[in-house]
């Protein structure tokens, strides 16, 4: 759902980056609220492997794909400002790398992609985990179904704004009816890879995961053979020293993540789906690309994620692949770090 150059005017476009850097400004704030020694050094891990995952287009209906817009699974696990963040800084990365995503429509595609996804389903999982039992599994179905509403969420937003700012005559009617049912189809891969990736986090680091804490009933670790509170504080310490604990440390499922997001961007991502994704396909079909506009990044060495003057196909979008996770990795990481250093030199809060 990358929105390019030319598809939405200059004033809206403007409108969108002024709400956009308000969003990234409380974030930034409520980020250092969320961030604490656990979730600090998996922030960057997060959104390396969202950029990972939005590379795996798969195929929801005839010449169609989709891919992960990563807002559901980012609040999940980290938290809705921090989520908001991650995506935030995968778009960035996109843009300016990869030709992925207009620059000039940079606002356009986080208030799209990372802020309403993340607002939306953050809401809907929060709403769920409140009426559901407190268990592993609830957190799971939960984590599903905030990711299948999040994507049609955005498609309903992404036509508010082309009804604002449009530069083509093209029926809002149409646009609606066609970017919904498209992305209602995409939000169910989006919920199937949500879920999977939540429920695997919890299977071994519950306390890690944002979204399962303080539930009625509490995530269990069993450590040294004692079931203990995943979220009391001596949990993180106990793990840290349990080297031969079943459970793997903060190290471990670090390496274990990053290793994945390589693999994914590196290999896997040869057998995506070729087809065009749900705005692309929808664009394409209803004219609304006519004005499209050629990307600044264009002759960039990794547009379109391939490296240039790399003949082999799968080897250029491979190496582009794994260049991409290293670099946002690396810019996510740092990001965080220093909202959490920002957060550590300034002075408790009261109450």
């Amino acid at each position: 759902m990358h929105v390019p150059d030319g598809f939405i005017n200059a004033p809206t476009s403007a409108a969108t980056g002024v709400l956009a850097a308000g969003a990234l400004a409380v974030s930034l704030r409520g980020a250092r609220r969320e961030l604490d020694e656990r979730t600090a050094p998996l922030t960057g891990l997060v959104a390396a492997f969202i950029f990972a995952v939005q590379m795996l287009n798969f195929p929801v209906a005839a010449g169609t794909s989709g891919h992960l817009l990563g807002g559901a699974l980012a609040a999940i696990l980290v938290g809705p400002f921090t989520g908001i963040l991650c995506v935030s800084v995968v778009l960035l990365m996109q843009g300016v790398l990869f030709a992925d995503g207009g620059l000039t429509a940079l606002g356009v595609n986080i208030t799209d992609m990372a802020l309403v996804t993340t607002v939306v389903a953050y809401a809907v999982f929060r709403g769920l985990v409140r009426i559901l039992p407190g268990t592993r599994r609830s957190v799971t179905v939960a984590s599903f179904v905030a990711a299948l509403v999040s994507v049609p969420a955005a498609s309903v937003a992404f036509t508010l704004i082309y009804a604002v700012g449009g530069t083509t005559d093209v029926s809002i009617g149409k646009v609606a009816t066609a970017m919904i049912g498209v992305h209602v189809l995409i939000g169910i891969g989006e919920a199937v890879i949500t879920a999977l990736t939540v429920g695997a986090v919890i299977a071994v680091r519950p306390d890690l995961v944002h979204g399962a804490r303080g539930l009625g009933r509490r995530l269990k670790l069993r450590i040294g053979g004692e079931l203990v509170d995943a979220a009391a504080p001596a949990v993180p310490q106990a793990l840290g020293s349990a080297r031969a604990g079943r459970y793997p440390r903060h190290r471990g499922l670090w390496i274990s993540g990053l290793a994945a997001s390589l693999v994914l961007a590196g290999f896997v991502s040869f057998y995506a789906s070729a087809s065009p994704d749900g705005l692309e396909k929808v664009a394409a079909d209803h004219g609304i690309d006519r004005k499209a506009e050629r990307h600044a990044s264009a002759d960039s060495p990794l547009a379109d994620y391939s490296v240039k003057d790399v003949g082999d196909a799968r080897l250029s979008g491979g190496l582009a692949g794994v260049i991409g996770v290293g670099v946002t990795v690396v810019a996510g990481s740092a990001v965080f770090w220093a909202v959490r250093r920002r957060r550590g030199g300034e002075p408790a809060e009261a109450g």
